[in-house]
């Protein structure tokens, strides 16, 4: 990109700063997604809102009928389902083998899921591939998200289009909920917050059938320049920019979401 990379606003210096960490965790996204509880915390999330933002996403593009779409970390299926009911043809894509094994009970003729590491390149190759809810960016290091961009590169068709939907990072650290307290299915999850080596932790706490449970979170928290000089290096072109899932304008201090549009 030409000119001059404007500085990053000092909560994200904060979060960017490389410390001299712990040892490198296990992979907490194998495990926590792995969980039932997972998918209890985060039921209420809004079923509609990703219609609106597959349709608003589908009609920008203006893909073929039955155009080849993968739902890269499609968890439960959720918008691969969706997207098949629009007409295209899905694959939906997760590392989470009980999350895959949930989406197949839906699966047809035009829509399949597979386990799959997002790392790695598909042989076949897609007109559209979707990285859906924040699902990037949490690899402890740098070179494996870089590779998770260049796999999508490389699974695209010659005509194809990416699309990468973040979270804001400089907007959800500014508005940090440092300890928050959930009550799911009667279940209550103790919920804390905070920045540490570069990423957004979140760490979850609770306590069921008389067993206490932990689980972490964390992800890179990527600004729009990160991704733009990670393109660079992957030979990817940012076309677009989107702040919500009504896609209207990126504004890097308010905008909720960062969608970005490539190929």
């Amino acid at each position: 990109m030409s000119g001059a990379i404007k500085p990053i606003p000092k909560a994200i210096e904060l979060a960017k700063q490389t410390q001299n960490s712990k040892p490198e965790t296990n992979n907490w996204y194998a495990s926590w997604f792995d969980t039932p509880y997972y998918h209890i915390l985060y039921k209420e999330r809004n079923y509609r809102e990703a219609q609106i933002f597959m349709d608003n996403l589908t009609h920008y593009l203006n893909l073929p009928e039955k155009a080849k779409v993968l739902d890269l970390a499609c968890g439960k299926g959720r918008h691969s389902i969706y997207l098949n009911q629009l007409g295209y043809d899905v694959t939906g894509a997760d590392l989470s083998e009980n999350s895959i094994a949930e989406a197949n009970k839906n699966a047809n003729e035009t829509l399949r899921f597979v386990v799959h590491d997002k790392r790695e390149p598909f042989q076949d190759k897609f007109d559209a591939i979707f990285n859906l809810f924040t699902s990037f960016g949490y690899f402890e290091k740098e070179e494996d998200n870089l590779k998770t961009l260049i796999a999508i590169k490389e699974s695209l068709s010659e005509y194809g289009f990416a699309v990468i939907d973040f979270m804001n990072s400089q907007n959800v650290i500014e508005n940090l909920i440092p300890e928050e307290i959930k009550e799911v299915d009667g279940i209550t999850f103790h919920i804390k917050r905070y920045l540490l080596d570069g990423f957004v932790a979140k760490e979850i706490d609770f306590e069921t059938e008389g067993k206490k449970f932990h689980f972490t979170e964390k992800v890179r928290a990527y600004v729009l320049e990160d991704f733009q000089s990670m393109m660079n290096e992957s030979g990817i072109y940012l076309l677009d920019t989107f702040g919500d899932y009504k896609l209207k304008k990126f504004h890097k201090n308010t905008s909720e979401r960062l969608i970005m549009i490539f190929k």
